[in-house]
């Protein structure tokens, strides 16, 4: 009987949520699914099996996995107050421009919050499993933090690691001594990353995947223009914005998991690319973005989870 339970647990459905990076921008995905919680009347932690992000999709996934906090409370610590903390820097910069001597923000605010949240814990204490990508600069290989493979590694460690973004973050030093940079570099949409470690860490090949993003900058580039630019001009018009859109791996993923995966996404309309842009009108259409979502993929995302 024993081997017969064993059997059907191996091959019942199980969920996975995989969380893109894109700073402020991934408030919009709490947003959608704090609409979902209260749609369907269960937790984001109770709906889903593992936690799956890069970047500050690797913080949402790691609330969820790790507290089984509500979307509600994921949310506040993307406010003001939190978000002031985290981007504080202690030399000037101007904010508007992409060029700087040195890392925008210091590490030590959101240092803190992250203790505050998981304070010592490590990945084998997640209540759910877990995983997050990042990337070593020094062995130039990406790095995978889950809580099955690397159970030792803290919280702090592993989130910190995959949202120190280039320019913005100093590069992170880990306990074990490396080097760290955000995960996004390798890919900004884990799906196809966390389905791979997914069936091993849950012994299951029957696997449904919702992906959320950040939203993707459709603005037009002049081509005529782009022949102009070197170094500063790429990067004032958004160079980093094609190196981390990842939406190749959705169309992959569309393909190959076909009604098993939904992603959640849309351009970004009149919200800031920038990954930093706290301003209260920024935030506002971000937030509307977020309940966009869930007018257009709402009743898709119920129905999604249901089986």
């Amino acid at each position: 009987m024993k081997n017969f339970f064993s059997f059907l647990t191996r091959f019942s459905n199980k969920k996975i949520i995989c969380f893109d990076g894109g700073g402020v921008r991934t408030i919009a995905s709490i947003v959608f699914l704090k609409k979902l919680e209260a749609e369907s009347g269960k937790k984001v932690s109770d709906i889903f099996d593992m936690f799956i992000g890069t970047s500050a999709g690797a913080f949402n996934a790691a609330c969820f996995a790790y507290g089984g906090f509500t979307a509600d409370k994921i949310k506040r610590y993307w406010s003001k107050h939190y978000l002031d903390k985290i981007m504080k820097s202690s030399f000037f910069w101007d904010k508007a421009s992409l060029i700087q001597a040195r890392p925008r923000y210091e590490n030590e605010g959101r240092l803190e919050m992250l203790n505050e949240i998981f304070g010592k814990s490590t990945l084998k204490e997640s209540n759910k499993p877990f995983l997050c990508l990042s990337y070593n600069i020094e062995s130039r290989e990406s790095v995978i933090h889950d809580s099955i493979n690397t159970p030792n590694v803290t919280f702090l460690d592993a989130v910190a690691a995959s949202s120190a973004a280039p320019m913005y973050f100093p590069t992170y030093q880990m306990q074990d001594k490396s080097w760290m940079v955000d995960g996004s570099v390798v890919t900004n949409n884990p799906t196809l990353i966390g389905y791979h470690y997914a069936k091993k860490i849950l012994e299951n090949e029957n696997i449904k995947i919702l992906s959320i993003g950040s939203g993707h900058n459709k603005n037009k580039i002049s081509g005529e223009n782009s022949t102009k630019w070197g170094g500063v001009g790429w990067l004032r018009n958004d160079i980093i914005g094609m190196l981390l859109d990842s939406e190749i791996h959705n169309e992959i993923s569309e393909s190959f998991f076909d009604d098993n995966y939904l992603r959640i996404n849309s351009p970004l309309g009149k919200v800031n690319k920038l990954l930093d842009d706290d301003s209260d009108e920024n935030l506002e259409r971000i937030h509307l973005m977020g309940m966009e979502w869930w007018s257009e993929f709402g009743e898709k995302t119920l129905k999604f989870i249901e089986n």
